[in-house]
């Protein structure tokens, strides 16, 4: 069996690139609807949207985990606080609308 071409290769590796791309938008997902019914039970119980211990917390965790799977930690810290601004939009909304 011979080695594939550069661009049988080229297609290989994109094909694993599509196939990791879908495993995380649909990882992402669970995510949110986890940190959904967070948000309700946030609201429910008249706790802030944001947890800033917490969040410290998870980026140094985060932050090791990058560095040992060999990830840049500014790289995978960027990610958790775009996802923590998200997360918290929620939260913000779900509580407005319990307060309503």
């Amino acid at each position: 069996m011979s080695d594939p071409t550069p661009q049988e290769r080229l297609e290989q590796l994109r094909s694993s690139i599509d196939n990791i791309d879908a495993a995380l938008i649909h990882m992402l997902a669970e995510r949110f609807r986890c940190t959904q019914e967070v948000g309700l039970l946030k609201a429910g119980h008249d706790m802030p949207p944001s947890d800033p211990a917490r969040e410290a917390r998870q980026t140094a965790r985060l932050r090791a985990l990058a560095e040992d799977a060999h990830l840049d930690p500014e790289f995978a810290e960027k990610w958790f606080n775009f996802v923590v601004a998200e997360v918290i939009q929620h939260h913000t909304r779900i509580a407005d609308r319990a307060g309503e």
